[in-house]
């Protein structure tokens, strides 16, 4: 039986990141439910979910086919490695911390589905400025760069404003019930456009 990925993206602020540990934290105890580390050209943190690698590290994993998927976001490179789709060839669910850039130049006949998790503008907005990551130009800057994503026709949209709990239960949900069932096959359309 083949299985299937499961991107979940959205824009920075949007509570993507927290709504993914939720959820892989109430489905630790699943064996047919992964969830990937990625692995990025830029520092990782307490609690990141992804590895650090260099950018020559990044070249020889791309050389040596080791990467099952690889894009390019905010001048960093991300990359889920070729063992997941290994995991993905056996049945599993592995789900990705991926970009909506990416999402969009999927091949249509891949077995993707993808989450989008969102919230409004002043919600980002205020989640950006708090996070205090980005300088203020740049906190603009990506606000601005979600017009280019206003159009994104996911499989399921996780609209996270209030308790993290209620958006990563919609998550836990999708991945438990929905995310195989023929209903949630719609990604078609969306990678196709």
């Amino acid at each position: 039986m083949s299985g299937l990925w499961v991107l979940v993206c959205g824009p920075s602020g949007a509570g993507k990141d927290s709504v993914l540990g939720w959820a892989a934290q109430e489905l630790g105890h699943r064996q047919d439910i992964v969830f990937a580390r990625r692995l990025v050209t830029r520092a990782s943190q307490p609690g990141s979910d992804h590895d650090e690698v260099s950018p020559e590290q990044f070249a020889r994993l791309i050389d040596g086919d080791g990467l099952a998927w690889r894009w390019q976001a905010h001048g960093f490179h991300y990359g889920i490695e070729a063992r997941y789709a290994g995991l993905v060839a056996a049945g599993r669910v592995v789900v990705v911390n991926g970009s909506r850039a990416h999402a969009s130049g999927l091949d249509a006949t891949a077995p993707v589905r993808v989450v989008q998790v969102t919230t409004d503008a002043a919600q980002l907005a205020s989640r950006l400025e708090q996070r205090g990551r980005d300088a203020p130009h740049e906190v603009s800057r990506r606000l601005v760069r979600n017009a280019l994503f206003k159009d994104l026709c996911a499989d399921h949209t996780i609209l996270n404003q209030g308790a993290l709990e209620l958006a990563g239960r919609q998550l836990v949900d999708y991945l438990v019930g929905g995310a195989l069932s023929p209903a949630a096959a719609g990604h078609a359309d969306f990678l196709s456009s």
